[in-house]
């Protein structure tokens, strides 16, 4: 992979509804945000990674793991409602800022999504740098066609496709391919990044990555489908 200046950004609020305090939780050993900032180090293509944090547990946490640069959030990027577009760009222009330099290209992984490997990460990053996209999202294809079974409610109370199209699908295999964002690892070149509003452009492309390698934490069944998966690995890797 051709060198040029990459910055990883991992965002971790220290408030969660859905799975309480995830971030720090043991997960096979140690705490969740440790597996994305390891695998962000494995990677060896990061000039530095900054992790941006309203807790300073999360930040002492992850400096002892690894990562270079810790950024204090702000209150407000912190809440419950707040987007974390701008939490990325925030944490980006303090790296920046303390650095002193600009980078080219940011990749942002969420802590939440740690079966991710090295590989997913080059790859990724491969894609933007290799073609003329301003980003790019991961994901996986879809379980549910909104042509074909993903349906929605309408004011009415009765429910209708999601989408349709001038001929109907009778084979979910012939609907167009939709595919699952798994909140793994986003891409982007820097200027769009700090000058966007929105995760998606006009030129955004998709990364694909496998199902086994999909699952973003938002419950505790979620939880426990990633410990399992983490602790095979482990397993599968002690005995090779």
């Amino acid at each position: 992979m051709n060198e040029t200046a990459r910055l990883c950004t991992i965002c971790a609020r220290g408030g969660s509804k859905g799975v309480k305090n995830k971030n720090l939780r043991s997960m096979v050993g140690k705490p969740l945000i440790a597996h994305t900032i390891e695998q962000a180090v494995e990677s060896g293509i990061f000039e530095c990674i900054a992790i941006s944090s309203d807790s300073d547990e999360i930040l002492e946490a992850a400096h002892r793991y690894g990562a270079d640069i810790l950024v204090k959030r702000p209150p407000e990027m912190a809440t419950d409602t707040a987007a974390k577009l701008p939490a990325i760009q925030h944490c980006v222009r303090e790296a920046e800022r303390l650095l002193n330099k600009a980078f080219v290209t940011i990749v942002d992984m969420d802590a939440t999504s740690p079966l991710r490997n090295a590989e997913d990460i080059w790859n990724a990053v491969a894609l933007l740098e290799g073609s003329n996209a301003l980003s790019v999202i991961t994901g996986m294809k879809s379980r549910r066609s909104p042509y074909f079974n993903l349906v929605e409610l309408n004011d009415t109370g009765y429910v209708g496709l999601s989408k349709t199209l001038s001929i109907p699908i009778v084979r979910r295999q012939d609907a167009p391919k939709c595919y699952d964002m798994n909140a793994s690892i986003y891409v982007w070149r820097r200027e769009a990044l700090l000058n966007g509003n929105h995760i998606f452009s006009e030129r955004t492309m998709l990364y694909e990555m496998p199902e086994e390698r999909s699952i973003d934490i938002d419950s505790e069944l979620d939880w426990k489908f990633v410990e399992w998966l983490m602790q095979n690995r482990t397993e599968s890797n002690i005995h090779e």
